[in-house]
């Protein structure tokens, strides 16, 4: 298979960038899309020319450091899955396939196709740490938790910090992330001591890194590898209501 590809360049952060157009021939219908990226840079290599600049780690889904638009899709076509589980099967021969970075405010440019995301780890961050004491494993019966409110909180644990809920959204939204992080605290009794301290220090974070609001498109749940449901948004906005309004109430 031979693909015409349009791929940004940008050498750093403060200079212009711009699609420059390359081919990827010969390529196999099982090769994995950043396995085509890495033929294309070993040409490049061998021609003695910059190779492309992009991420990755794992290839299996589940570091979510492959944050690629791809035709103007988070992740590309295949959802949900991340861009490491596309495969160029997915093209037909002779196919033009854009390839972009991540677009928001809140993840500028490195370099080429790699984005700074440090700010989903910051809003980690302001969340800081539950009170519940380490150590070995409680006996089972001493916390009991429904299987339903173990279920939810394991579901919002899967994210993978990816950010393509932020490049898909047109708000550049990080609503999906930060509800997915507040709520599977927020459904354990582990987490209750610190919940309403930590959903007003990680949307307060979230703002001030310069994420737009989430005006209920849900581009960001099509998109996500990881599979979160919309539900984590409401759940942390019911969980930021009511911490709102004892901040208050107490002050």
């Amino acid at each position: 298979m031979n693909f015409h590809l349009k791929i940004w360049r940008q050498a750093n952060p403060k200079t212009k960038g711009k699609l420059v157009d390359y081919e990827a021939k010969e390529i196999s219908p099982h090769t994995s899309f950043l396995e085509m990226l890495d033929i294309v840079n070993e040409e490049l290599t061998e021609r003695g020319d910059e190779p492309i600049a992009f991420d990755s780690d794992c290839r299996e889904g589940i570091c979510g450091t492959c944050a690629l638009m791809v035709n103007g899709e988070a992740h590309g076509p295949d959802h949900p899955n991340a861009v490491c589980q596309l495969y160029m099967r997915r093209f037909k021969d002779g196919d033009t396939i854009y390839i972009e970075p991540f677009r928001a405010k809140a993840f500028p440019i490195i370099k080429d196709l790699v984005i700074d995301r440090r700010a989903l780890d910051r809003i980690v961050q302001a969340g800081g740490f539950i009170s519940a004491r380490p150590g070995s494993a409680p006996e089972a019966n001493s916390i009991l938790v429904p299987k339903r409110n173990a279920d939810l909180p394991m579901e919002a644990a899967a994210c993978i910090g990816c950010g393509a809920c932020v490049a898909a959204c047109p708000n550049a939204s990080a609503m999906l992330f930060t509800g997915a992080k507040v709520s599977h605290l927020a459904f354990l009794p582990q987490g209750a001591p610190e919940r309403r301290r930590r959903v007003l220090s990680m949307v307060r974070t979230m703002d001030a890194e310069g994420f737009g609001n989430c005006t209920n498109i849900y581009e960001c749940v099509a998109v996500c590898p990881a599979d979160i449901s919309g539900s984590v948004m409401a759940k942390m906005y019911r969980e930021y209501a009511v911490a709102v309004l004892l901040e208050e109430v107490t002050d």
